[in-house]
């Protein structure tokens, strides 16, 4: 088996956002507050988990940091 199967690392097909989630943070999306607001919750969640990669990032794979770091900061 195939060792990003057998560690559960599998590509989710998203960045940071799904999808569906980009189409109802853009306001493309007829959705109720409520849960235009959780998905914003959950959006926030996943910056600080991001936190988390980036250091893993920064400390072992300091290319791939990099790469991160341009495309994050070329904007800024």
């Amino acid at each position: 088996m195939n060792d990003a199967v057998e560690a559960g690392v599998m590509s989710s097909g998203r960045a940071l956002l799904t999808d569906r989630e980009r189409e109802i943070l853009a306001g493309d999306a007829d959705v109720k507050d409520n849960y235009r607001y959780k998905v914003e919750s959950t959006a926030r969640q996943r910056i600080r988990d991001l936190e988390k990669d980036i250091d893993v990032l920064r400390e072992n794979y300091p290319k791939i940091f990099e790469e991160i770091e341009c495309m994050v900061c070329e904007d800024a």
